[in-house]
């Protein structure tokens, strides 16, 4: 019996686990621009939350959010300079629900510091 057990929690342990997981609300940048990305701020309106550096056509990690909508505010530096993608606001917007996603971020050749950025949400 004591064995079986071991079996079980041994196959749990191996097979429970994921990077699927869909028990919170985890949110990845992507880089879709032909620039590197600086000091990366996300803010959704309950979080406030810091990126890595990511250069184009890759993606950051995971950071778990408490509250996220399909756009958010974003702040980053390109070349020292900074650019800011703002939301007016989130009034009659439905929170994304518990899952994995992507906020890919593109950046044209812009200097405007309200005009250069844009995003679209993936759902991983």
């Amino acid at each position: 019996m004591r064995k079986i057990l071991i079996l079980v929690i041994m196959t749990v342990g191996l097979f429970g686990c994921s990077n699927d997981d869909t028990s919170e609300l985890r949110i990845r940048l992507s880089n879709a621009s032909k620039f590197n990305f600086q000091n990366i701020k996300v803010n959704t309106s309950t979080d406030d939350v810091n990126f890595e550096n990511i250069v184009p056509g890759q993606n950051t990690v995971y950071k778990i959010f408490d509250t996220a909508y399909s756009y958010a505010f974003v702040e980053l530096q390109i070349d020292g300079k900074t650019y800011t993608l703002q939301p007016i606001d989130y009034v009659g917007e439905i929170p994304l629900e518990k899952g994995n996603y992507t906020y890919e971020i593109s950046a044209n050749d812009s200097q405007e510091q309200h005009g250069k950025l844009s995003l679209v949400l993936i759902k991983d």
